[in-house]
């Protein structure tokens, strides 16, 4: 049983165009490394690195821990907040990201005969994927899936809003999705 947080950078394609793509790689490695510091801290580990999406997953046990999965989200909305300036100075434009999360079974093994890499199999990485591309459907930085809230103790230093029951590509059920804000801009996730 895992937690998934795919994040995805905003515009990316269109940045990707403006800048270049030896540019484009110089941000995506400065990046990806403004997100390391929040990840240690949070008890996530890096799935995979795609494009310009991150997978961060944690065991059950380390993300429902203190929030960590929800803490990460916004450790890294606020370790690259921190560099905003920097990066439009640098490259002229100050990426963001969008995230979903979600929770479930997987399997794991090892596959590949030229390049062998341990994987994670299950119903959830396509769902976690599902989820984040809704984002932008819904002008919201962050969707996590009911499934997930219910295993959070969040008290009272969050605003949920239930965006509604959602019908996923590809899956016979619907999902309700909800997205999260702190009530205060430090809560605690330094």
């Amino acid at each position: 049983k895992r937690i998934f947080l795919f994040s995805d950078m905003k515009s990316s394609t269109t940045i990707a165009e403006q800048l270049g793509h030896i540019k484009y790689f110089e941000l995506l490695k400065e990046y990806y490394s403004d997100f390391t510091d929040a990840i240690i801290r949070h008890s996530g580990e890096v799935y995979q690195y795609v494009g310009d999406e991150i997978v961060i997953s944690w065991t059950y046990e380390k993300g429902i821990k203190d929030n960590n999965c929800i803490n990460c989200f916004f450790a890294m909305k606020e370790d690259l907040n921190k560099r905003a300036n920097w990066y439009s100075a640098t490259f002229g434009v100050a990426p963001s990201f969008k995230a979903g999360f979600h929770i479930g079974k997987v399997t794991a093994g090892e596959i590949g005969a030229l390049k062998k890499e341990i994987v994670f199999t299950g119903d959830v990485l396509n769902t976690t994927a599902r989820i984040q591309g809704l984002c932008n459907q819904y002008n919201v930085d962050n969707l996590i899936s009911e499934d997930l809230i219910k295993e959070l103790q969040l008290g009272h230093k969050f605003q949920i809003s239930s965006l509604g029951m959602n019908e996923l590509r590809g899956k016979e059920d619907s999902l309700e999705l909800l997205t999260i804000q702190p009530l205060t801009s430090k809560i605690g996730y330094d």
